[in-house]
């Protein structure tokens, strides 16, 4: 059965990325490079929280539904 992850990373100075993985090591990793992106851009490599689940439709709407959140209420 596949795993997915719903995560959120964040940054020294509390910059939110929230996004969905099927392997959350490699993506975390990943993310620390910071080769390009969002992530390069704001320097976000700390994993600050994540769920997970074996549905990916699941994954993709808590995804979209913490993106819809405040920021005070991810934090």
């Amino acid at each position: 059965m596949r795993q997915y992850w719903v995560y959120i990373l964040a940054s020294v100075n509390r910059t939110l990325y929230i996004g969905v993985t099927n392997n959350l090591g490699l993506r975390v990793a990943k993310h620390r490079q910071q080769i390009h992106g969002f992530t390069a851009k704001y320097r976000i490599t700390r994993l600050v929280y994540y769920e997970t689940t074996s549905d990916v439709m699941a994954a993709i709407t808590r995804e979209k539904a913490l993106k819809r959140w405040t920021r005070a209420r991810k934090i």
